[in-house]
Order: C-alpha cells, then structure tokens, then sequence
C-alpha cells in the first residue's frame, strides 16, 4: 500500500473527492453497459471537470496564504498591537 499524505487527505476527505471519482467509474460502466446515453455521460464528466476546477482553486487559494502566512507574535496583557 502506498503511503498516504497525510496533508492532501483531510482535504480530499473534506471534499469527497473519492465519491466523485467513483461515481466517474460508475459513470463510465454505465455507459459501457448501454444503461446511460453517451449526452448523459458527457453531461456527467463535465461536471465532474467543474468540481475538480474548484478543487484546483481551492488548493491553489490555500497554498497561496500558506506562502503569504507570517508569524504572530503573542500579546502580552495590557499591551497593544
């Protein structure tokens, strides 16, 4: 077995990014069997593409501001910012 990320995972937990690949398989069997048009299937696989655009942004968005994080310093009581 492959090690797992253990940085990647919370996200694709997060995001079910699994259920949507499978449900992609399903599709494709689906199709394969003749219970799904070929209109369906593509309809399907487009959308899938826009769920993974967003997951692209959304990983991209946050390694952005994980690059862009600084460090606080902690503020003593009675003392301003």
């Amino acid at each position: 077995m492959a090690a797992r990320d253990y940085e990647v995972a919370p996200v694709t937990e997060g995001l079910q990014l699994d259920k949507i690949i499978t449900g992609l398989a399903g599709d494709l069997e689906e199709l394969r069997a003749g219970r799904i048009s070929v209109n369906d299937a593509i309809a399907r696989s487009m959308l899938a593409k826009q769920i993974f655009n967003g997951v692209r942004l959304y990983l991209n968005g946050t390694k952005m501001l994980a690059d862009q994080a600084r460090e606080v310093k902690a503020i003593k009581p009675g003392e301003r910012a």
